[in-house]
């Protein structure tokens, strides 16, 4: 029996290894934005931390203001590594619809390619299934030639409706 050949199947397996690549820069893209947020809620728990400890135990009795200095040059350098955060994820999230925009490109090229695959098939299995077809009818009409080769030099010599007659 005949075997399909996609005459485009390195182009097609070249279209999958691009998207699989697009798919693996998107997830290197939302591993580091992971990384980034959980990084600006561990800086944003330090401060409610420090403020709520500066609350309950250093507001108390008699102030230390060197303390308190030094509390608010603390908070200024937690915010300041928080907008340092921000600004790196306001480029991952560039980066992350970049990917997004690739990924998405490279799955509609493989989708065209697969599509085209699929048309070629159905078209070569329908040209299959016709020439299976007047193959069948050309062995049918052989063997009902033959049949009437046979008959004929074996001597009933008559026609069929003198066959049944008899």
């Amino acid at each position: 029996m005949a075997h399909f050949t996609f005459q485009l199947e390195p182009v097609l397996r070249h279209r999958k290894r691009l998207e699989h690549d697009r798919m693996r820069d998107l997830a290197e893209v939302l591993a580091t934005k992971n990384v980034l947020e959980s990084r600006l809620k561990a800086l944003d728990e330090q401060i409610k931390l420090a403020v709520e400890d500066l609350r309950t135990n250093r507001l108390i009795g008699p102030l230390d203001l060197t303390f308190l200095a030094g509390h608010r040059r603390y908070e200024l350098a937690i915010q300041r590594q928080a907008m340092d955060l921000i600004r790196q994820l306001a480029q991952v999230a560039q980066r992350e619809q970049q990917a997004r925009t690739a990924l998405a490109e490279a799955a509609k090229h493989l989708k065209i390619m697969e599509k085209l695959r699929q048309r070629q098939m159905e078209r070569w299995s329908s040209e299959q299934d016709a020439r299976e077809r007047a193959d069948s009818d050309e062995v049918g009409t052989q063997l009902a030639v033959r049949e009437l080769l046979w008959r004929e030099d074996s001597g009933d010599g008559g026609s069929t409706a003198d066959n049944m007659n008899r």
